[in-house]
């Protein structure tokens, strides 16, 4: 969708703030990212139903070098004893669902939690996103994903990261593909046979 030919193009101020427990509401983010600049607004994300918080809030700064301090100091800091995981608002799609940039990590020790893999690949590149796949029960499954600005950084990552030991163990890492281009390469393997 583009942007009405003169439409204003504000720079981008606006953070996901996610691994949120249920019960934090907007003053108390509010309280918490005030402190780094002006904030226009916080919404914390319900179910529409229930009203109950789906675990994931949007804060909206009126500069965004506000946000960015905000990531920059905040990320996997405790809210309600639970490090919360902030990234730049994606409204677009696209860039998540093209697979570009994003890498799939697995054989994780199971103390490896968000932070550690985000500390870990960020000396590659940007990092979007960055998340390890949880069970019901809030532990580790022993893979994650990390998701790069660029491809190049994917690729470096890649490159340098897979074999390498962590925690005593030998991690994967390889690029993202969707289920169905799993499955499609899944099948022409077996074909081979």
């Amino acid at each position: 969708m583009n942007p009405a030919p003169h439409a204003p193009n504000y720079p981008i101020a606006s953070l996901y703030v996610g691994d949120l427990a249920t019960d934090v509401t907007e003053a108390m983010l509010f309280e918490k990212f005030s402190t780094v600049g002006a904030v226009l607004s916080i919404r914390v994300c319900r179910d529409i139903v229930t009203r109950r918080s789906l675990g994931y809030a949007y804060v909206n700064f009126q500069q965004p070098a506000a946000a960015e301090r905000a990531l920059d100091t905040m990320n996997f800091d405790p809210i309600k004893g639970r490090p919360c995981r902030i990234m730049w608002s994606q409204r677009d799609p696209s860039l998540r669902k093209s697979g570009v940039g994003n890498i799939f990590i697995k054989n994780l020790d199971k103390s490896i939690d968000n932070k550690a893999l985000y500390d870990t690949f960020s000396a590659f590149g940007n990092i979007l996103s960055c998340k390890i796949a949880q069970g019901e029960d809030g532990n580790s499954k022993g893979y994650g994903f990390v998701h790069f600005d660029t491809e190049e950084a994917a690729e470096d990552a890649i490159a340098k990261v897979n074999g390498m030991l962590l925690n005593d163990k030998k991690v994967y890492a390889t690029k993202w593909m969707s289920r169905r281009e799993r499955q499609e390469k899944l099948g022409n393997q077996i074909k081979k046979f």
